[in-house]
């Protein structure tokens, strides 16, 4: 056994980032940890790499208890961790930085040692990398630069290594070759632990798979035993996806939102790849996918608050060209999945600045239906917004929204971190808003069993690009066992 943790614990404040986490690890073995944002995976990886000190627990690894060391220590015991952040000296060759990772942490002996080269092209050449590197890291591809991360990482020759959303970025294809390149990296000796969102890369290449949800550990087991798990599958689903029957949806030329081949990148990370989708015109579609699918990229390129390639059309009318703001005064208003409020504000003042550009009069009547939406509001009207209860932010993000007098209003993770009482409380709101007949919804969602409650239409969007695409009803028969 190469690692053994026991009772590991964490708070950030009130939070608890990890709550009393064990697991075993053996030499050569690779080992998947997955859960939705907020459930404790990447807290659990900074522990054992020493990043924060656990308040409670033991990390024994090699048959040393290294909970509380320092980075460096860390590493100086076998263990290395890549980033999901690809940060190199752009300055520096991409063989310099490999060489920067091996230098000693002693200021006194900063002198490259012997050998030191000769170990950074052997790294560079083991990812792939070896052809390139005398160039600088600024002429890499985005998958190149993932690369990069990895050589520094296996230079030092660890014992350990951790992964933290090695897939993350990366197209289909580049995923597969990545799974394929992290499976050579197992040695008898060597032991892997990858943190991924991309559920499906990581079942196909680890030996186990640990779930996490809240901070604690709900599931141990082979990859397809895990998955097949049914609060496993509740955490990332949300429950049963029961469709509510409704009415044909209405045709796609009566839609009034239009998104045609849109895709968005972040440097040479690619987030979404030429979709299309339509909302319908008083209705509801749902963009569904797992953390890191491109939900929340979508939603800001429609509303103009990244630059995005392709077509967004709004009544008929391109969204080319117009400032986020117009866009939002036009009648496609976001509710951020952060909800994004004004903490040393009170639950009225934000509302107003929802309303800023009202009359006085029809500023008077929103508010009315706001609170008459979330009647909450009207009773917490003079408190500080930082003061509410997570339920109550997310009832109020939704009533900022609102009052700006949507058309089209996209509500990113409505669900997001709520309690099912208050779930409830949601569902009832997007089914009064539905019954209004004046606003047409586009909602993105990692619970299933929400979309598919509310919904006309179904997109799955997985790894940037939409898979499926259909009516609510024939998305389980169809599509549903995809999504694990």
């Amino acid at each position: 056994m190469l690692l053994a943790v026991d009772g590991l614990s964490k708070r950030f404040g009130g939070l608890r980032a990890v709550n009393e986490v064990g697991f075993r690890l053996d030499r050569g073995e690779i080992l998947g940890l997955i859960g939705p944002n907020g459930s404790g995976k990447s807290t659990l990886m900074s522990l054992v790499m020493g990043i924060h000190r656990p308040d409670a627990g033991t990390i024994r690894f090699d048959g040393a208890d290294i909970a509380g060391w320092p980075p460096n220590r860390v590493a100086e015991a076998g263990i290395s961790m890549v980033s999901q952040h690809s940060r190199p000296l752009l300055q520096q060759t991409v063989l310099q930085n490999v060489q920067l990772a091996l230098l000693p942490n002693r200021l006194l002996n900063l002198r490259l040692a012997p050998g030191i080269a000769a170990a950074a092209r052997a790294a560079l050449e083991r990812v792939g990398l070896g052809d390139v590197a005398d160039r600088l890291p600024s002429e890499l591809p985005f998958a190149g630069l993932r690369r990069l991360e990895l050589a520094k990482s296996l230079a030092r020759q660890p014992t350990l290594l951790l992964l933290d959303e090695p897939f993350a970025g990366l197209s289909a294809g580049e995923v597969r070759e990545f799974s394929a390149l992290i499976r050579t990296f197992r040695t008898p000796e060597r032991a892997i632990i990858l943190v991924d969102h991309n559920v499906k890369g990581v079942r196909a290449l680890v030996d186990r798979v640990i779930a996490m949800s809240a901070g604690s550990k709900i599931a141990d087991d082979l990859p397809d035993h895990v998955l097949a798990d049914e609060t496993v599958r509740a955490v990332y689903l949300g429950g049963g996806g029961e469709v509510v029957p409704r009415p044909a949806p209405a045709r796609r030329e009566e839609a009034i939102l239009r998104a045609d081949r849109v895709s968005v990148s972040y440097g040479k990370a690619t987030a979404l790849r030429e979709v299309s989708l339509a909302v319908p015109r008083g209705g509801v579609a749902a963009v569904v996918g797992l953390n890191g699918a491109g939900k929340t990229s979508l939603f800001n390129a429609i509303c103009g608050l990244v630059p995005a390639k392709g077509g967004i059309s709004y009544r008929g009318a391109s969204l080319a060209g117009r400032e986020a703001s117009r866009i939002a005064r036009d009648g496609v208003v976001l509710c951020p999945e952060k909800r994004e409020l004004f903490g040393d504000m009170s639950v009225a003042e934000n509302l107003r600045l929802g309303g800023s550009h009202l009359r006085a009069g029809e500023l008077r009547e929103r508010m009315d239906f706001v609170e008459t939406l979330f009647p909450r509001l009207a009773e917490r009207r003079g408190q500080f917004a930082r003061t509410l209860s997570g339920g109550e932010q997310q009832q109020l993000a939704l009533g900022r929204a609102l009052m700006m007098k949507p058309a089209v209003l996209l509500i990113d993770e409505p669900t997001l971190g709520l309690a099912p009482i208050i779930l409830d409380v949601i569902s009832e709101a997007i089914e009064a808003l539905r019954d209004t007949g004046t606003i047409s919804l586009l909602i993105a969602e990692q619970n299933l069993t929400f979309a598919l409650r509310h919904a006309d239409e179904i997109h799955l969007l997985e790894n940037g690009e939409i898979t499926w695409n259909g009516p609510a009803d024939r998305f389980a028969a169809e599509a549903g066992a995809r999504v694990l």
